[in-house]
């Protein structure tokens, strides 16, 4: 124990995984953290023993992913371990997220925190495009060529900035270069902004509590308590990604992509990952280009707002009854649009798209608020009635 005390490395982990104190009474949903951390882990060593048998060429890409399949020892295991920790990253950072905006996690002293996940959110969104792109299967060119083309709705350099990403006239193997460059870099860059992250957490009021009070008191160390407790979920977690690896490995992923890129052929239907169909959807539901761009990244930095559109009174939704009802009804729309976003672009899905984009924006920007004074003068009646 005197080692992790004097040693300045060992006494920075040592405050942040032993020593740290933390509310008594947190439960198993402040568990997502560690879980997302593991799954950051898990996603830099599976990538980079991908990285040394991939070549990012449009010639050699395909089958070099069926050479890591097929030849590589363990190849399959590393490839599928890739792929599905991929879909369990954005399960638990959704679950994270919810849990955040349910128990106000994003209020002051923590808005740093919540600021920095936001930035995290969408590095790893652009991250897994990237990553989405490089096995070089139908659905890899297509998406690519669909996505990027969005940046042509800029007005008078939107195209030109295009053909710099592609590094040409279309999807090509200075794109393949590139994509497989970044996609290597920026999960560290990740890994910079999660200590940041983390970081921020511990030096202002450190992890919140269900019942949104101040946790300055009534504390007991990370461990054993709660280092044990993450060992359970980390156990659950290993359960359930083995399952999915080693039962369905393909479930999440599309079968276009079990179909080298061909560039002469377009696919019946261009979708990303399911986790980010929620954002496809809000895209595709304003006919115009570059407003329906504005509006899906609008979707993601209207996170941003929260700290300073919940004007309730008190930490969290768990004793405010209207917004903890207007919150589950977001939670549906959010899933609702992943839904939507999985369709084809026809009636009555366009309505529906539009219909539920509509409310995304409002709960964030009309909803929450105006519930959030409602709730304020109602307590304030049942005071005054109290009293008197």
């Amino acid at each position: 124990m005197r080692v992790l005390k004097n040693n300045s490395m060992l006494k920075l982990a040592n405050s942040y995984l032993i020593d740290a104190s933390q509310p008594s009474n947190i439960s198993y949903l402040w568990n997502f953290g560690s879980l997302l951390a593991l799954c950051l882990v898990i996603q830099i060593v599976t990538g980079v023993t991908l990285a040394m048998h991939y070549s990012p060429s449009i010639a050699e890409a395909f089958n070099s992913v069926e050479h890591i399949m097929r030849d590589v020892n363990n190849g399959w295991l590393v490839r599928y371990l890739h792929s599905n920790t991929a879909s369990a990253f954005f399960f638990l950072v959704y679950l994270h997220i919810g849990r955040g905006m349910y128990y106000g996690s994003y209020r002051s002293p923590r808005t740093l925190v919540w600021t920095i996940g936001v930035i995290i959110l969408i590095l790893m969104m652009g991250t897994a495009f990237l990553g989405y792109v490089l096995p070089y299967g139908q659905m890899s060119l297509w998406g690519a060529t669909v996505i990027t083309n969005f940046i042509s709705a800029i007005p008078w350099i939107g195209q030109d900035i295009v053909e710099f990403v592609w590094g040409g006239f279309s999807v090509s193997n200075a794109t393949l270069n590139r994509f497989f460059a970044l996609h290597f870099v920026l999960p560290f860059v990740l890994a910079a902004l999660v200590l940041m992250h983390l970081i921020a957490l511990h030096d202002t009021a450190g992890s919140g509590n269900p019942l949104g009070v101040a946790g300055t008191y009534d504390r007991i160390p990370f461990a054993p308590y709660y280092l044990f407790k993450d060992l359970i979920t980390i156990f659950i977690f290993f359960f359930v990604l083995s399952f999915f690896v080693f039962f369905m490995p393909n479930v999440l992923g599309d079968a276009e992509n079990y179909v080298m890129a061909n560039p002469m052929q377009t696919p019946a239907a261009i979708v990303p990952e399911w986790y980010l169909l929620p954002f496809y959807a809000i895209l595709r539901s304003i006919p115009n280009k570059l407003l329906g761009v504005i509006t899906m990244l609008g979707a993601i930095l209207v996170l941003l707002a929260l700290p300073y559109v919940d004007l309730g009174r008190s930490r969290g939704l768990q004793f405010r009854p209207l917004s903890k009802f207007i919150f589950y009804l977001f939670v549906v729309d959010f899933l609702t649009l992943g839904f939507l976003g999985a369709k084809h672009v026809e009636s009555p899905y366009v309505v529906m798209g539009q219909i539920y984009s509509i409310y995304y924006f409002s709960y964030f920007l009309i909803i929450f608020p105006a519930f959030s004074v409602l709730e304020n003068s109602l307590m304030d009646v049942a005071y005054l009635k109290n009293t008197n």
